[in-house]
């Protein structure tokens, strides 16, 4: 560090010194024209008359901090976090705190063993939450479950940094002593926190707890009660789920806030990836609704570095990790090109290549689950058992369901999928100990004529979902994701319209970015040819599966709504 110092002083050269940069300075919202020295990975000095054993004109360019992702789950990207990291680093994301709940659930401890193996040296900084739901509710049944003990040796093995996101609000709320084990488990770490609609008394018994963070606020009176009790505005603007324009005049009208606010992906496609972009994506959208870009900045650098006690990071200042972004224009504007990205003084990505992704390939966890208990389609039928059902209310652009009453349609004495009516048939099937047992239910919203969709990616147990019109195709897919261990399939009748292998948990693939998109986008192709009519059906229909968020769900137990307490019928 003496040597930092004396760098800083420009008594030696630096190890690399940025000339002619326009500073994005978060603190005092102007840009400052100047040269950053930088030296063993850190930034020595900001000014001018700094030499450098190399030397970088930026061209009078605005240069940002490496921009921070504060919540997101790998997997639902469906790309290892190395194919993960080569994209994010593309478009100058430096950071990420990734939950990996979703692989926990399907592959245990040994899937979280992975996932922070996989994560070593790569261009982009990737820390991870220690799962505090696997499962997600006891209405789910994952691969196995993770207590405070596990909990415990996960930190212990410094595999995590903060508390993954506390999903059973119920149980935190009324003094649950397994949820708050957890919590206690964790000690002195940031708590991320999952608390749709809770407002009120709720929520301060879920806050009593220590957690002080939420990326599930849908309104903007629910994110200003939050933000009033001393929450942390985590706001979600993924792939399906999207809030921030909702939420952001909670910080336009304010700027203030942006000091307790960050934007976040929460769950994010590699189509999307490719297509638009991580992080910088999200500084577009707030730049072009009309938020100031140093605000819009904060909220994707120095307040998820704040709220994650991570003080090395998240602006341009001596001392600070040499992570920035160059820009292609000398201000933030709305197209927000990005010209170069450099992590820890190192250039890693230009121009739409990265230097320095790492190409070793680490192999997944041997644990293949093979499902032998594939139901019938005799078996999944619902006898007629009254004149109404309970029936999951899709709406296209939010993760919260609805509880509808339907009258349903039946032939021949069996309730069935009503294609006209926007009606499928939905099951869910156990995959990970072989019980053979499914839940079956009905869901309105999807667009589904004909055949069926299913997938192995099914939050947060992820077992086995299909929905669909007619009892053969459903089987039909069901069948095809045993024979997979795990993926994406369309089929129509007894044919296999389209299908995308997942090895890794039947969550993941080995295959690079653009071959991931490629498949997928294939398989949602086939499924728009079904009738379906919701952008990403996939991601939609696998948060069908999360009991933990409002107001139906389905899992393999059956319809559960955790607004209710639990378990529900399907005849009303």
């Amino acid at each position: 560090m003496n040597r930092l110092a004396a760098a800083a002083r420009g008594d030696i050269p630096a190890d690399l010194v940025i000339h002619n940069a326009s500073v994005a300075n978060i603190f005092t919202q102007e840009y400052e024209s100047a040269d950053i020295a930088i030296y063993s990975g850190r930034i020595a000095g900001i000014g001018q008359g700094y030499d450098g054993l190399v030397n970088f004109d930026a061209g009078g360019r605005a240069v940002i901090p490496g921009m921070i992702d504060g919540h997101i789950h790998i997997e639902d990207t469906m790309m290892t976090p190395q194919a993960f990291a080569y994209i994010a680093a593309l478009h100058g994301t430096s950071t990420v705190m990734a939950d990996p709940h979703e692989i926990s659930n399907a592959l245990g401890m040994s899937g979280l063993e992975y996932m922070f193996r996989a994560s070593q040296g790569l261009p982009v900084d990737i820390f991870y939450g220690a799962p505090s739901c696997v499962p997600a509710s006891d209405f789910e049944t994952p691969y196995e479950e993770l207590d405070m003990t596990a909990m415990k040796s996960m930190f212990d093995r410094k595999m995590t940094q903060h508390l993954g996101e506390m999903m059973n609000f119920p149980a935190v709320i009324s003094g649950d002593s397994e949820a708050w084990g957890k919590i206690l488990a964790a000690g002195n770490v940031p708590l991320t926190g999952h608390a749709p609609g809770v407002t009120g008394k709720a929520l301060n018994a879920y806050m009593s707890s220590g957690i002080d963070s939420d990326h599930e606020c849908t309104t903007l009176d629910e994110a200003r009660e939050k933000l009033s009790r001393g929450m942390w505005l985590m706001i979600r603007e993924g792939a399906t789920f999207l809030d921030l324009k909702t939420l952001l005049p909670l910080v336009k009208d304010n700027p203030l806030n942006a000091s307790r606010c960050m934007a976040v992906s929460d769950d994010i496609t590699a189509r999307y990836l490719l297509e638009r972009g991580h992080m910088d994506e999200k500084m577009r959208i707030m730049i072009r609704d009309g938020l100031n870009p140093f605000v819009a900045l904060r909220m994707v650098t120095l307040s998820p570095a704040e709220y994650f006690r991570l003080h090395d990071r998240g602006i341009i200042a001596p001392g600070k990790i040499a992570d920035f972004v160059i820009l292609n224009d000398e201000t933030m504007d709305e197209a927000f090109k990005i010209h170069s990205v450099w992590k820890n003084g190192r250039q890693v990505a230009r121009d739409d290549d990265v230097f320095s992704a790492n190409e070793y390939e680490h192999i997944a966890p041997a644990i293949h689950v093979k499902v032998k208990k594939v139901p019938t389609a005799e078996k999944i039928r619902v006898k007629a058992d009254g004149n109404t059902i309970n029936a999951i209310g899709v709406t296209e652009g939010t993760v919260i369901t609805k509880t509808l009453t339907i009258t349903p349609k039946i032939v021949d004495g069996f309730v069935t999928a009503d294609g006209e009516n926007d009606v499928a048939k939905i099951v869910v099937l156990e995959r990970h100990r072989d019980t053979g047992r499914f839940g079956v239910g009905f869901v309105k919203g999807l667009g589904i004529k004909k055949g069926a969709v299913g997938s192995s990616v099914a939050h947060d147990a992820h077992n086995f979902v299909v929905a669909g019109a007619d009892d053969e195709s459903i089987i039909t897919a069901l069948r095809k994701l045993a024979e997979m261990g795990g993926g994406l399939t369309v089929t129509d009748g007894q044919e296999v319209k389209a299908s995308f292998a997942l090895p890794i948990g039947g969550l993941m693939s080995y295959l690079p970015p653009e071959e991931v998109a490629a498949k997928l986008a294939e398989t949602e192709n086939a499924a728009v040819d079904l009738g379906v009519k919701i952008h990403h059906p996939f991601m939609v229909l696998s948060f069908l599966c999360l009991s933990v968020i409002p107001e139906l769900r389905i899992t393999d137990q059956g319809y559960v709504d955790i607004t209710k307490g639990g378990k529900q019928k399907l005849f009303v």
